[in-house]
Formats: C-alpha cells, structure tokens, sequence
C-alpha cells in the first residue's frame, strides 16, 4: 500500500515512516508550512533522527518529491503498459477516473499532486510530461478505436482533455464546496462523468438527451490499492 498508519505490526523502517508522515503533513498544509518538529512527533521519532536521515526539511522534501513521482510512474506504467487500456474510462479515456480508482480514499497523494504539478521544480515537470504523454496515448487508442477523433491539432487536444481531468485535482476542494460532493469519490465521479461525456459528445448546445452515450457505473466496492514505489 502506498501509504498507511503506524501500527504495532508496521513493517515499514523508520525512514519510511518519516517520509510518509511527511508527504501527509506537506500535503494537508504545504511544505513551508511543516517544521521538522511536527513531522519528526507525527512520526513518532527525533528531530535528530529526521536530521539523521535527510539532512535537512529540503533534503526530506526532495525525498517526498521522488517518491511521489515514483509511485505515479509505476501507476502511469500500468496504464500505457500492456492491457493498459482497460484501466482508462473505455468511453472518455478519463485519466482522473482511472488515478482516483487506484487510490485509497484517504490518500494523501491527490493533494500533493496538486502542490506538486503547481510547483517550480523539476519534479512536478516530470510528472506533467508524463501525465501529458499518457493523454496523448489515450487520444490515440480512442481515435483508433473510432470513439473520438484527434482533431486538427492532436497535441493541443490532448493537453486540453489533460487540463480538464487535473482540473478534478487541482481545484478538488472548490469543486466539493460548491457541488457538495467530492469529486474524485465514486458518488463525484459518476456525478460529473455525464455532463463531460455529453460536452464531449454534443458540445455545450447538446441537451442530455441528444446524446446517447452510455455512461459506465462506478462500482461502490473500496478501490485498490496503488502501486508501492
């Protein structure tokens, strides 16, 4: 699992620990925000040994950054891996659906993501290209398919179909303060899936019943757990 409590029977070492409570707290409150005290007593550790093992909160900061990048690389490897096809929204090749379903509800990673992608450092670039490379790769398979057309710039409306699906994460709590609902739960999900399948089918003149793309159910079972990095 990507990311869990401390119990009695953590297997995880006690930098491990440090890192997770980190990427926790940097995620709630935004790394400038987090002391190194705070994140060593979340941990349950030293400030020395926080200090022991990173060097200091940007070496600990440096060390969330690659983690989080590694774990969405092994997510965004499943989906443009083979088979991977089948883990993206057969009808709009949603890459929000397909994240939100490999992450626990309680994840912190939604939330970095958005510190993350918004961040001046080499990391978040990474991560875009990547999450823009997968775009375009499902553009492709859905244009292949015949289920969407890749318009006259393919680059542009993958980054504009990107765009849309992070807009679920980078404004998760604006979206659920207005809408009521959390975006990227499973009642969010099959609440906004509709209304983008029939902008993306009809534009914005096509009334509900101009269009008659069926929209796949979200199951209510708990989602998977993510890929360990």
């Amino acid at each position: 699992m990507l990311y869990m409590c401390s119990t009695r029977d953590d297997d995880r070492t006690a930098r491990a620990v440090i890192r997770d409570e980190a990427l926790r707290l940097f995620a709630e409150r935004g790394p400038d925000a987090v002391t190194v005290r705070q994140i060593a007593t979340a941990a349950g550790v030293s400030p020395g040994l926080v200090v022991h093992h990173f060097g200091s909160k940007d070496g600990l900061r440096t060390e969330v950054d690659q983690h989080v990048l590694a774990v969405f690389e092994a997510m965004l490897g499943q989906l443009t891996g083979e088979g991977g096809a089948d883990l993206l929204d057969p009808q709009t090749g949603s890459l929000s659906e397909a994240l939100a379903q490999h992450l626990p509800p309680d994840s912190p990673l939604p939330g970095y993501l958005r510190r993350l992608l918004l961040s001046d450092t080499d990391a978040g670039r990474l991560l875009f290209r990547r999450l823009y490379e997968l775009s375009r790769a499902a553009l492709a398979q859905l244009a292949d398919a015949g289920l969407a057309a890749p318009g006259r710039d393919p680059d542009a409306r993958a980054a504009f179909l990107l765009a849309n699906d992070l807009a679920l994460f980078l404004l998760r709590d604006r979206l659920t303060d207005v809408l009521g609902t959390d975006p990227l739960s499973a009642e969010g999900i099959t609440r906004w899936a509709p209304e983008m399948l029939s902008i993306y089918a009809g534009g914005l003149t096509a009334s509900p019943d101009d269009t008659n793309t069926p929209v796949p159910p979200i199951p209510d079972t708990p989602r998977g757990d993510p890929p360990t990095a």
